[in-house]
């Protein structure tokens, strides 16, 4: 350090502080003005970067309720659907229920009908059989018994054996 000192040189001294202070103006003017200029605009990127993701982040949570609000809605919506849907299908069933009840107390009023219908034909043909079959045998019977000419005469004095006067 003692050589330091002894070979100090005033003169080398004064042009190294020259040339350091050029140095430094050059730097500032060319070099330090463009690097702080590139630093202050990354600064400023990261900034806006940071400024964007932020309102992206925002966006997502508004885009986020948005989507919960319309998904509640389309809930709401179809249950509202699938009510009405059920309300439909029970409305169906009861008139369809209604309109078989009916339908078939109508069928059972139309049988009702067309089975006293049928009964009084057959009593009224069952009627008409035995209203024949009876002549037919009373025919036959008054043939046999006025087949001659005694069965007659005993007929007529049956009769009027039977014939009360008054």
């Amino acid at each position: 350090m003692e050589k330091l000192v002894n070979d100090f040189s005033f003169g080398l001294f004064f042009w190294q502080i020259i040339i350091l202070v050029v140095l430094v103006l050059l730097l500032k003017k060319f070099a330090w003005k463009p690097i702080l200029d590139a630093l202050n605009a990354r600064e400023q990127g990261i900034q806006d970067a940071l400024d964007s993701a932020e309102n992206a982040r925002k966006e997502m949570q508004n885009l986020q309720a948005d989507n919960e609000k319309l998904l509640q809605e389309a809930r709401m919506e179809r249950d509202a659907m699938i009510k009405e849907a059920r309300e439909i299908k029970e409305k169906m069933i009861s008139e369809a229920k209604e309109d078989a009840q009916k339908e078939g107390e109508k069928m059972i009023q139309q049988a009702k009908a067309t089975i006293q219908n049928e009964k009084n034909s057959a009593l009224a043909d069952i009627k008409n059989q035995v209203a024949t079959l009876s002549v037919q045998i009373a025919e036959k019977v008054v043939r046999e018994e006025l087949s001659s000419k005694a069965k007659q005469e005993k007929l007529v004095e049956d009769m009027l054996g039977d014939v009360t006067l008054n």
